[in-house]
């Protein structure tokens, strides 16, 4: 064998070697942006040795448990206060690995221009899971719609409304069927994730929507055991990079923000 065909033959073989001994991380992620972000940072994630499986899930729940009984290795859907609160109500120990972005929530209708339209006894559809139910009944006070009793918080339920001039009538729903019964109500507050999946604008066709400085940020999640693992670690600097912050300015247009 010449020295070029042995040149060949050492490259061919360092690349197989890669390829085997490239490491495997499995991240569960709601549809949008989530599995669109961690699509986007596959390649980079590849050439650094890890091969990302992303597994799409639509609800709030099985991602956590998927990781949780070692399932997964890590989720990317929620923010700090529902992990908080699903931990304490699950006895599990997830943690965050990094913050990423945020998702301004909003309030969608199909039949009003504007909250100042709602008439009496309408119909107003919000979350059913804790915290995000909370975070639409704050966001309605902020409008001045309805007012909570005092000390209320991310976990707030229509039970702590304290004021409801115009007698709105809530029905809490699980979170992803919210733009699919979007025109059986008056009002939905929908996760900015479920309305950009249903093709709703968020910038241009929320009523009202949380500004920039919302504290919701949306974060990479794993066990205290593998949280700090060198491949969970490239996918943390990955998600935080230049190149995913121009990617969410320049393809969700304001509907989420950058966290970092």
């Amino acid at each position: 064998m010449n020295f070029k065909k042995a040149l060949i033959a050492l490259a061919a073989a360092s690349v197989f070697s890669a390829a085997v001994s490239a490491e495997k991380l499995s991240v569960a992620a709601t549809p949008v942006p989530h599995a669109e972000l961690l699509e986007f940072v596959k390649p980079q994630l590849a050439d650094q040795g890890v091969e990302l499986d992303v597994k799409v899930f639509t609800d709030y729940i099985q991602p956590n448990i998927q990781v949780d009984q070692k399932r997964m290795d890590a989720n990317f859907f929620q923010h700090q206060p529902y992990l908080d609160e699903f931990n304490d109500g699950r006895g599990t120990s997830l943690v965050t690995v990094a913050g990423i972005h945020v998702e301004p929530f909003g309030a969608y209708s199909n039949k009003i221009d504007s909250l100042d339209e709602l008439k009496e006894g309408a119909v107003v559809a919000i979350p059913n899971d804790p915290t995000n139910g909370g975070r639409a009944l704050l966001l309605l006070q902020k409008a001045g719609l309805i007012t909570l009793k005092e000390g209320s918080k991310i976990t707030a339920t229509p039970r702590d409304i304290a004021d409801n001039p115009k007698d709105l009538d809530f029905k809490e729903l699980e979170a992803a069927t919210l733009p699919r019964i979007l025109g059986q109500v008056d009002v939905a507050l929908i996760n900015t994730n479920y309305a950009l999946e249903a093709g709703l604008n968020p910038s241009e066709d929320a009523l009202i929507i949380e500004g920039s400085e919302s504290p919701y940020v949306n974060i990479l999640v794993a066990r205290p055991d593998n949280k700090d693992s060198e491949a969970m670690q490239k996918l943390a600097k990955a998600l935080k990079s230049d190149s995913v912050r121009d990617f969410i300015k320049e393809k969700y247009e304001g509907a989420v923000v950058p966290a970092f």
